[in-house]
């Protein structure tokens, strides 16, 4: 596809558009998943769904700054202005989808990154890529959160003897981003 076809493609989605791929009621049910998964342990998920990116991101759009790399740059981003990156142990991750792309980025903070490679975030985009090719938006999402949980329960489960006894506090909101 050429330059001037992606970036009319972006111009032309916008919040409604990624209302329509994550309606309500799919947006109270992730709600509840990302909070009954940081009852188990203190890291904190966030999802961010963005129709298209905006017109700062595509003017970079060429042969030196392929559309990857802007997907990356942009859900780098957003883990910063969604304050994903400021939990007290540093184990926050980011679930990105650009819906204009079909791009899905996992970010994770520093402390969980310590344990887990890029190439397990790597598979989990993988199987999200699946599911949604298969129209399977939900499944992929919950299964995505169920992954990252599992992992994070691994690391920073909820009850574990640190000799802190720190409580769990809810850092960051649990309902998806919607942009």
């Amino acid at each position: 596809m050429g330059r001037l076809t992606t970036i009319l493609k972006h111009l032309w989605l916008d919040e409604a558009d990624t209302a329509r791929a994550v309606p309500p009621a799919l947006l109270k049910r992730l709600a509840q998943r990302v909070k009954a998964s940081e009852q188990q342990h203190s890291g904190e998920i966030r999802i961010c769904v963005e129709a298209a990116l905006p017109w700062s991101y595509l003017r970079r759009l060429g042969h030196d700054c392929p559309m990857r790399e802007l997907a990356r740059q942009r859900a780098v981003m957003m883990f910063g202005k969604l304050r994903v990156w400021d939990t007290a142990d540093n184990n926050g991750v980011l679930i990105y989808l650009l819906l204009a792309e079909h791009a899905i980025e996992i970010v994770a903070d520093r402390g969980i990154a310590d344990h887990v490679s890029q190439a397990y975030w790597q598979a989990i985009v993988a199987r999200m890529a699946l599911a949604f090719r298969a129209g399977r938006y939900e499944d992929g999402l919950t299964e995505a959160l169920e992954e990252t949980s599992a992992v994070l329960m691994q690391h920073y489960a909820v009850g574990r003897d640190d000799g802190k006894g720190k409580p769990n506090p809810n850092e960051l909101p649990d309902g998806p981003m919607l942009l």
